[in-house]
Order: structure tokens, then sequence, then C-alpha cells
């Protein structure tokens, strides 16, 4: 495919599930493409097998930018750009399908030439044509991706927690739940935590399902890092009362410099109950020689009311997690949960054309009714403003008092969106 604006160039898109030379080579240049951008160098040839593995698995899309014609050796891609399809919990009954986006790059070599935007225009119309209402990624820099409807939906936040002897200390003991916990080998235990996993998505607003590539990671098969299997890796289930796994752990631990220097680092910790949570958090810090844990919690996590010294969870880091575009704004509003009854008119500017122009929102008892007006807008409102509140992480007075929500109804749109629902949390990155 070709483009009257960039003559010197080839856009397209590869087929993942080829096998013949001539684009198996340039899968292989995609791939390097994007690892160098990151910061990661070239593929070696089994971290190449396994990206194209995970990918096909996924089935996914590789658009693409690359010369037409090089001085030396064969053309490298200069602007990349990966997606798939895959579903997210919006915090209404069903999972909504979801345009999932990644490995996002332009090289210095082809900045500023509307590629980014080419690729992702290309990609966004394509996920609507096929009925796909939302479209996610995360992000390395903040600013790129607004002009493009994407707004940051979820937070992430960062604790290291002390657990040396005499500082951990829960209220109640853990352990006077029913239940019990078992170390079991990461790829033995990877069948059961990707069924809580499934359980943890139904329940989680905010949260997206795994990609293929979390399998090879959390079974210990391989890690990214080293090049090989993982062997640091370490699972614990917690079994509830029948047996069941109802929650698990998966961590590393990290050899410091001095006695008081190890520390674990947790991968991964879904747990479906209280109970499962808590007592997992205290086999963590009864693990021998550890004086601090780190890993990603909720906002505000039940850990944090549940040490008797609430200074033993200190945050570290606190920021943006999950970057949401609405595509379909009808499906995507009528899908998530609302809290008063009331009707307001929206007017949205999108520079893209997905969701612009003036739509009626009409709730009742929790759900909504979504179709175009011609009526006055009582709000007004970007799409990436839209997709910043859609999951409820942020509320609508906090965007209107910066300037961003506008309009003689911010106070009813208010108290139809705020507060509907749990607040959202997304742990997988992709």
């Amino acid at each position: 495919m070709s483009n009257d604006a960039h003559p010197d160039l080839i856009l397209g898109t590869l087929d993942v599930h080829a096998t013949d030379e001539e684009t198996l080579a340039a899968l292989h240049a995609y791939g390097d493409a994007w690892s160098t951008a990151f910061l990661e160098g070239r593929l070696d040839e089994e971290k190449r097998k396994r990206w194209l593995t995970h990918s096909r698995a996924d089935d996914v899309t590789f658009r693409f930018a690359r010369p037409r014609s090089t001085v030396a050796g064969p053309s490298r891609p200069g602007a990349t750009f990966s997606s798939w399809d895959q579903e997210m919990n919006v915090g209404g009954p069903e999972l909504l399908p979801l345009r999932m986006i990644t490995d996002v790059t332009v090289a210095p070599t082809h900045r500023r030439r509307g590629l980014l935007r080419r690729l992702m225009s290309e990609d966004l119309a394509d996920a609507a044509a096929k009925g796909v209402p939302l479209a996610a990624l995360t992000v390395s820099e903040g600013s790129i991706y607004g002009r493009f409807g994407f707004g940051p939906a979820t937070r992430l936040r960062s604790v290291e927690v002390d657990v040396r002897p005499g500082r951990f200390r829960l209220r109640h003991d853990a352990t006077d739940e029913p239940g019990s916990l078992q170390l079991v080998e990461p790829k033995d235990a990877y069948p059961l935590t990707r069924e809580v996993y499934a359980e943890h998505l139904a329940r989680t607003r905010g949260e997206v399902a795994r990609p293929a590539f979390y399998e090879q990671v959390f079974s210990g098969d391989f890690n990214w890092e080293t090049g090989g299997p993982d062997r640091v890796l370490s699972t614990v289930l917690h079994l509830d009362a029948d047996g069941r796994a109802d929650g698990y752990c998966t961590y590393r631990v990290k050899e410091g410099e001095t006695h008081d220097q190890h520390h674990i680092r947790v991968a991964d910790m879904v747990a479906l109950t209280p109970a499962a949570h808590l007592r997992l958090w205290q086999f963590l810090a009864d693990v021998d020689l550890i004086s601090h844990v780190r890993a990603r919690v909720l906002l505000d996590d039940p850990l944090d009311h549940a040490v008797v010294d609430p200074r033993t969870v200190e945050t570290k880091e606190q920021r943006d997690m999950l970057w949401l575009r609405i595509l379909d704004l009808p499906t995507a509003l009528e899908a998530r949960p609302w809290r008063e009854d009331a009707s307001v008119v929206l007017e949205v500017a999108d520079d893209l054309g997905h969701i612009a122009g003036r739509w009626r929102v009409s709730t009742d008892k929790g759900r909504a009714r979504v179709e175009r007006t011609e009526d006055s807008p009582g709000v007004s409102l970007s799409a990436e403003t839209l997709a910043t509140l859609y999951l409820g992480d942020r509320l609508v007075p906090t965007m209107a008092a910066a300037g961003r929500v506008t309009g003689p109804d911010v106070e009813t749109f208010a108290a139809m969106a705020d507060h509907a629902g749990p607040a959202p949390y997304c742990r997988t990155g992709f």
C-alpha cells in the first residue's frame, strides 16, 4: 500500500501467520524495529521465536511504514504499530470487545511526517468497522495519545512494604479465616492462576483479558530479561475451605548487597476474597531473610487499613496505567453503570470523527440509553476527556474545574456518571 504523502515509503500490514521466507524476513525486521525503539536491542533467535509464538496466538496485526529502498542491507520499518482484539470489564454485566494496541514506534529518521497518525487512524477505523467499541494502550510518554482521543482511565500504585521482624503486623490474624496456602511450581500453578484471573476479570472493573505472552512469563517458561527459563519465579496459591484456588501470588526474591537489603518483587497477585488477600500478604511477610516487599496495589488497598502501623506500607509511585479510547459511544456508555436517573445532552469533540457530535444520554435504574440528537448541548467535552471519565477513576467536577468539561448541566452529568460503580483497576500491562 502506498500513499501520495509518503512516496518514498511502503505502508502496509504483515501476516503474523506467514511462513514464507520473504514475510518472515519482514517480520524479523519488524521485531527488531520495535525492540530497538524500546531500548532492548535486536531480538535474538529465542526471543524472536517467543514473540512470534505469542503474537500468533493473539492473531496480532502488524502495521508498518518502511523505506522503499536502502543504500545498504534490507529495508527496516521506520514505524511500527501492533494490535489485536480482546475483552475488558467496564463495570457492566458483560465484557466488552477491546482493541489492544502496543509496540507503537516511530524512528527518529521518520518523525514529523504523520506516520503515527496514519497508522493509528487506520487501525482505529478498522476496529470501529468491526464493531469494537473501545481501544486501549499503555504508554511510555503521556503527551502523545490525547490527540487521538485516548485518555488515562486507570491508575497504578507501587508500594514498598516493610516486613522486617516486628514491623509487619496485621490487626487480625489472617490464619483465623478458612483456607490454606500451597507453594507450587509456576508451570504447574499456571492453569489454576489463569482460572483465578478469569474470575477476577469477570468481577473487576477496568481489567482486560491478558495477552498470550503472560503464559510464557508467569509459568516460568521464559524470562525476557535473562533470555531463558525463569528459575527465580515462585508461585504460592491460596486455597479456600474446599481446596479450590481463590488467590495467588507470583513473585521473585531479589538478593541485596547486604542482609537487610534482600526483598521480594511481586510480579502478580490476585485474590478473590479479602481473606485470601491478607493471607497472601502474611505469607510474603513471613519469607525468611526478606526486609521489604515491592508490589502494585489498589489505590485504596485493604492492606493499608489491615496493618497495625500504616507506615509499613509506603507508596513509591502513583501514575496512569490504562489509556482508553471510545469508538462506539452508544455501546460504550450503555455498557457501563450509572447512578442517578436523569437525561443530558453531550457534545463531544473528536478530531478523528468516531464519536463526534451531540448525544442524548438518558439513565434509568443504573442503565443508559444513548442516541444522537440535534438538541442544544448541556455538557461539552472532548473524546479524550470522556475516555478519562469513562471508568469512573476521575470525577466530572474535577475535570470541570480543570476546564475540560463545560456547560449548564455539568452537575447533572456528575450525578449520573460519578460513583456509579466500583473504582477501576487494571494490573495488566501490554
